[in-house]
């Protein structure tokens, strides 16, 4: 369990909250009497939903944007090579036309027919000249006509590339903004939990919208998306012992979900741990989730595999945003096995 000393933050972070209660009457967000509305978590749950679908939708924009300049690219190729081409049929052209001009000379194809000493060797010359004059012209004119087109394509592929850019920097600003709001929400959510854990008492269940529910999973992660940080077990100057749990490195607010079926049997707001609860599975063994920055359960609430339990903060004594987890034989500290291990008897791999 990482340590963090009090400090001038903390302190801060009480007269945040002491404000954000004189202003509850005024803001349609804030919570009740009862400390039972959205406020801050559901302002930094619904901006963490924002940020993925803006996110989502930049990385559209972007690999779009790549495919249009990618096919311009090409087209840009192609009409470079029918141009290469059509140089060419332009020059054999132009030596045809000169070798005729040679043989014929400016004697009248009639006066030909009458000076040969073959004349049908001159029909049929002319004709096969014919021929291939009509065949050379066919080839020029398909490829210019070719070349028109791919330029014509070539320009589009390039406006659409043009706006699409645009629309992507339009994205990517979007993207910032919101994640500039979810930072500062993200803080204010963490100065309120804060505020909770040194007066000891948590404010009461904030009832966020829950997900879709896993179906068919009996248990699952305690958070979606994580990277995994100090392990069970593993020493350090950050706890008096070994340490108890697993961390799951995640931003502040991140929904942190309970494992599996359970009741919940604790929410507490003080101690080292900060801002915790603590859920009972059918067999006896019990899941901890610590440093939180908002509880959306109550003691004694029943929850499911996958339902939100609250969101993950850095209270108590922590040195930055994570989810300290544990597995229990008992309610009690000192009880802990390997959750990775646990979980993995369970087909749930960290």
């Amino acid at each position: 369990m990482p340590r963090r000393a009090p400090s001038v933050f903390l302190m801060g972070a009480l007269l945040l909250a002491l404000a954000s209660t004189s202003e509850a009457d005024s803001d349609p967000e804030a919570p009740g009497d009862h400390g039972h509305g959205p406020g801050t978590s559901g302002k930094v749950a619904r901006l963490l939903e924002d940020a993925a679908k803006a996110t989502q939708e930049y990385e559209r924009g972007r690999r779009a944007a790549e495919a249009e300049r990618a096919k311009a690219q090409r087209l840009e190729g192609l009409l470079a090579k029918q141009r290469r081409e059509l140089k060419i049929l332009n020059a054999e052209l132009g030596r045809i036309a000169r070798g005729q001009y040679r043989s014929g000379g400016e004697i009248p194809y009639t006066a030909q027919l009458l000076l040969a000493d073959d004349p049908d060797e001159v029909m049929r010359g002319q004709r096969v000249a014919l021929q291939a004059q009509q065949a050379m012209n066919h080839l020029i004119d398909k490829t210019q006509r070719t070349a028109r087109r791919l330029d014509a394509d070539r320009q589009r592929a390039a406006a659409a590339w043009h706006s699409l850019d645009e629309r992507r920097v339009r994205l990517a600003s979007l993207k910032n903004g919101i994640e500039k709001k979810l930072e500062d929400a993200r803080w204010t959510l963490q100065g309120e939990a804060d505020a909770q854990v040194a007066a000891g008492a948590c404010r009461g269940a904030v009832r966020l919208d829950q997900p879709s529910l896993p179906k068919g999973r009996t248990w699952v992660t305690p958070v979606e998306t994580y990277e995994l940080s100090a392990g069970f077990g593993s020493g350090g100057d950050r706890w008096a012992n070994r340490h108890t749990g697993q961390d799951f490195a995640v931003g502040i607010g991140e929904p942190v979900r309970a494992i599996g079926a359970g009741r919940v049997v604790k929410v507490s707001c003080g101690g080292g741990f900060g801002m915790e609860v603590l859920v009972k599975h059918p067999g006896g063994y019990y899941s901890q989730y610590a440093h939180l920055a908002s509880a959306a359960v109550d003691q004694g609430d029943k929850v499911r595999p996958g339902q939100w339990l609250g969101q993950a903060g850095t209270t108590g004594n922590s040195t930055g945003p994570h989810l300290h987890f544990e597995i229990r034989l008992t309610p009690y500290l000192g009880s802990g096995v390997d959750p990775r291990k646990w979980l993995a008897e369970r087909g749930v791999k960290l």
